[in-house]
């Protein structure tokens, strides 16, 4: 006799599902461990031992939330979700970082339409990777089945990471200084923001496939878009110990002026030289396909720079060979300078990309 479904099962959740998810994401949660680390999965809460918080003599703890936007969208068409997870993390713990805090551990959240088990592993399995890479610890999270507001193919994920830095070596606008020199760090691409206008332009505009071989980008469209999200974390954070940098900015939305903006001083301005450098031939891609102005793009993508730092000019080329140790190219982009009446605490582009 077969066993009749639950009443659960029936209305669209499938509790075994979850489960068999659970166990086959094991493996990955296991990876992304710190010694601090208390337990596993299974628990209805995550556990750090947070005496490791007593060798700083006042300890601010710093924490940040975020998702990946629209992006998840072409990892559902492409069928692709082991690198999705990669964007999660970076998006989190490289907010967390510009203040100079150590990421300690993360968590998820996964909503789903429906739990398919592989799926879910594969999600799962990013974001732990990821983990690794920004030195924190994966310390639980929750997949949750949405059915009848999600269709069974459709998920979206956000994440939370909390983190620890001493106070006295907090970075921020109060110690950005005029000829503070403007550091770029490259970004792998696009990363997780402005996925609303490029996949409005190239998807449903130009009406371009996801496997459509692009000569300009040297691979598929769909391949392009999922390039995972770089993670600086373990990088600036050396730099913040090696250097004298004062600030430092995570260009998500809004683009490089506006997140640079968020941490200058009203009585200083910066420039930034676009002639430093060319952006990958997506941003181009973007531009020429869709006839969108540049400052509609500076205002929405990243133009090839992920992260940037304010530091002092004595150790630029510090900076610039820490950064390249962690496999991160680098270059002066600006600086800093006293603020006009009409500039004050604003950022502004000049030049031309070479290329453009």
């Amino acid at each position: 006799m077969t066993d009749a479904p639950t009443a659960y099962a029936a209305a669209g959740v499938d509790i075994e599902a979850a489960d068999r998810a659970i166990d086959l994401m094991k493996e990955w949660v296991e990876k992304a461990r710190r010694p601090e680390m208390l337990g596993g999965l299974g628990g209805f809460a995550g556990l750090f031992d947070a005496s490791a918080l007593t060798k700083y003599k006042r300890p601010l703890l710093a924490t940040s939330t975020d998702g990946v936007g629209t992006k998840v969208a072409i990892a559902q068409k492409m069928d692709v979700h082991d690198t999705i997870g990669h964007d999660l993390v970076g998006m989190v713990v490289d907010d967390l970082v510009v203040c100079g805090a150590e990421p300690l551990f993360m968590t998820d959240y996964i909503a789903t339409g429906k739990v398919v088990p592989e799926r879910i592993a594969a999600i799962v399995k990013g974001i732990a990777e990821a983990c690794v890479l920004a030195g924190t610890a994966l310390v639980g999270g929750e997949t949750a089945e949405h059915p009848g507001l999600l269709a069974p193919d459709e998920y979206d994920v956000a994440g939370a990471t909390t983190g620890v830095v001493e106070a006295d070596d907090l970075l921020g606008a109060d110690r950005v200084r005029a000829g503070d020199v403007v550091i770029a760090m490259e970004a792998s691409g696009l990363h997780s923001n402005g996925y609303s206008l490029v996949r409005h332009v190239l998807l449903n505009t130009a009406k371009w496939e996801l496997d459509r071989h692009v000569d300009e980008l040297g691979t598929t469209l769909g391949e392009e878009l999922l390039v995972p999200t770089r993670i600086y974390a373990k990088a600036c954070l050396d730099l913040a110990k090696r250097t004298e940098t004062h600030a430092m900015s995570h260009v998500t939305g809004g683009g490089l002026a506006a997140n640079l903006e968020r941490v200058m001083p009203k009585e200083l301005t910066a420039t930034i030289d676009r002639g430093t450098w060319t952006p990958q031939p997506i941003f181009d891609l973007v531009r020429q396909v869709g006839s969108v102005p540049q400052p509609d793009l500076e205002a929405t993508l990243n133009q090839g720079v992920g992260m940037v730092s304010l530091t002092a000019p004595a150790d630029v080329d510090a900076a610039i060979a820490g950064l390249a140790e962690f496999g991160i190219r680098a270059w002066v982009a600006g600086e800093v300078r006293e603020a006009g009446a009409d500039e004050a605490g604003k950022v502004t582009l000049t030049g031309q990309h070479p290329g453009w």
